[in-house]
């Protein structure tokens, strides 16, 4: 007899929790576990391929960050005796055993989130109570889970790290292939860096470009700046940016490519820089890593702790010390293939199918509590 566990799978769609819930439940589905799974989901079409006798999937209609899901959710999950959620918006009501996701507490932490309405009135007092409710927290990394402990007022014992993974979707292709296949793509006619993430402040892109402006001015280095992330509040500002640096000609911003091509876009760029100064994990690092390519980050938040000592590291508030980074990569071939080398070897060691059977014994204490 197997035992009943839902998850929350409505956000499928979004882009950093999509791609931890999509990997997720293909692992849960894959891995051995005595667990049968009821998905609240808002299209089944996004979950094909997943076993029908041990995954049974519910049909949500409520908005994200909504009263109504709160009700909804709960009601849909009334019977189940746990109920995972993704992210910090679960169901107050809910009576059974909670367990939650949280990726970060950009909200609570970030200077910029922190004087608007909507992290006032609602994140910062939803975090606060979900995280009292939940039996069970998971966290990516440990320092998340320190930001957790700290701001949330939460026993670290409640709090589990469980590290994301990289699919095998992200790998090495040929390089030149690559390089023609992204050209066409994005009409890109010089080597470029690459940054993939949103927009939103704490990603840092504002400092990136000051300091690929800073270093465009360099004969020698004739690269593109290649912006792979989207968000309508952010963009507009970070655009005109630009062209007052007058760099506007050889910064591309993309809101979106392929999933297919995207280990082509990794493995195109010369290199990926992850400016952030709050980062709950920091995937794109692992999959450009996986991609075989050369990745500078900040030395601040969980970057340290998921890139290890595979990556080129700045001070995410120094444009000088970012321009920095990124020339010593660019200007060593050397450094360059020592990069390549320890990114391969860094990404094999986050698995989504480990992530997967940390979650079956996050469930099992949520059952037991």
């Amino acid at each position: 007899m197997r035992r009943h566990i839902t998850i929350d799978a409505r956000m499928l769609e979004s882009s950093g929790i999509g791609t931890y819930l999509r990997n997720l439940l293909e692992n849960l589905a894959t891995i051995e576990n005595e667990y049968a799974f009821k998905v609240i989901c808002r299209g089944r079409q996004l979950l094909q391929g997943l076993p029908p006798d041990r995954f049974r999937f519910v049909l949500a209609k409520s908005p994200i960050y909504s009263l109504s899901e709160q009700w909804e959710i709960a009601r849909l999950a009334r019977h189940a005796p746990v109920l995972h959620s993704p992210h910090y918006n679960a169901p107050l009501l809910y009576r059974g055993n909670l367990v939650v996701t949280i990726h970060d507490l950009t909200h609570v932490t970030d200077p910029t989130f922190k004087q608007m309405l909507a992290a006032r009135f609602y994140a910062r007092p939803m975090f606060k109570l979900v995280a009292r409710k939940a039996n069970r927290i998971v966290a990516n990394s440990e320092f998340t889970k320190q930001e957790i402990v700290e701001h949330l007022a939460i026993s670290p014992s409640k709090v589990s790290v469980v590290y994301l993974g990289v699919s095998d979707h992200f790998s090495p292709r040929d390089r030149k292939q690559a390089v023609t296949h992204v050209s066409a793509l994005l009409s890109l006619k010089r080597p470029y860096i690459l940054f993939v993430g949103n927009l939103k402040p704490h990603k840092n892109v504002r400092t990136l470009i000051h300091a690929f402006a800073q270093i465009s001015g360099h004969r020698d280095l004739d690269h593109g700046l290649v912006i792979l992330g989207d968000d309508r509040r952010w963009k507009a500002g970070l655009v005109n940016e630009c062209a007052r640096l007058g760099i506007d000609r050889r910064v591309l911003f993309v809101s979106h490519v392929p999933y297919e091509d995207l280990p082509l876009v990794y493995g195109a760029a010369e290199m990926l820089v992850m400016p952030s100064t709050i980062e709950g994990f920091g995937l794109p690092v692992l999959e450009a890593m996986a991609c075989s390519t050369p990745v500078a980050c900040s030395r601040v938040a969980s970057l340290p702790e998921v890139a290890g000592d595979a990556a080129e590291y700045f001070d995410p508030s120094s444009v000088d010390d970012l321009a920095a980074a990124m020339e010593r990569v660019l200007r060593s071939s050397q450094l360059q293939e020592t990069m390549r080398l320890k990114g391969l070897e860094r990404a094999k060691l986050f698995s989504w199918e480990e992530c997967a059977r940390r979650h079956c014994s996050l469930y099992e204490e949520a059952l037991s509590a």
